[in-house]
């Protein structure tokens, strides 16, 4: 099966609360995605939250795939996901983030980006990892600790029995790109970063493709 999420809004912005929860029975398949990118709007006040719960049951399968996160100069999100695994389930997720569109000459100067990840199997904390970007987003990210100046970045994680198999061809699908891949303890992590959105797919697709046995990305992507 296959869902997408949709924002009626048409984005976020502060103070704005939007929740996700989704439940993959035991023995199901289950991919989702979202309509369009979510768009971060200027905040004039507060914070938006974005908060998003996924359960995987018994030998079934969560390919968590939403579209871009695009974030405006002077906006502000607090993201979490959490996440709970049986011991036997395979669960994917994929996040990535434009800092401002730069086809329109947009640029995220300043602003506050929090991101925030908990995955849990049989109940053990299995990943964990927190962002925070602050004040001087295009500043924090020029440094080469951070984004080395790209605007565009993405998290990759696969967790499932086939994270050591797939590690080569995630390198080779990888090449020479801004990134890379790393596995231990069951799970694949991907990094990557480029310049803008366009230049970040163009990697990004190949390897979730890859993590999915060949499986393209959901059609939305391409709308």
């Amino acid at each position: 099966m296959e869902a997408i999420l949709i924002n009626t809004s048409g984005g976020l912005t502060g103070g704005d609360v939007i929740e996700w929860s989704v439940a993959a029975s035991d023995s199901t398949r289950l991919t989702v995605t979202t309509q369009a990118n979510e768009k971060v709007y200027k905040a004039s006040a507060d914070t938006a939250s974005a908060t998003t719960q996924i359960t995987v049951g018994r030998d079934a399968s969560l390919h968590w795939l939403p579209q871009e996160t695009i974030l405006f100069d002077h906006s502000a999100l607090s993201r979490r996901l959490e996440v709970d695994l049986h011991e036997t389930s395979e669960f994917l997720a994929v996040e990535a983030v434009l800092m401002g569109r730069q086809a329109m000459g947009e640029r995220l100067c300043r602003g506050l980006f929090r991101d925030r990840w908990r995955v849990r199997r049989d109940g053990r904390l299995l990943h964990a990892e927190d962002m925070r970007l602050d004040g001087e987003i295009d500043v924090l990210g020029s440094h080469g600790a951070t984004l080395c100046g790209h605007a565009a970045f993405a998290t990759v994680l696969y967790v499932g029995p086939l994270a050591e198999a797939m590690m080569p061809k995630v390198r080779d699908v990888l090449g020479n790109a801004n990134g890379g891949a790393s596995h231990w303890q069951g799970k694949l992590v991907i990094r990557l970063m480029a310049p803008n959105g366009f230049d970040l797919r163009k990697v990004l697709v190949p390897a979730i493709t890859v993590l999915r046995n060949g499986a393209a990305v959901p059609k939305v992507w391409n709308i």
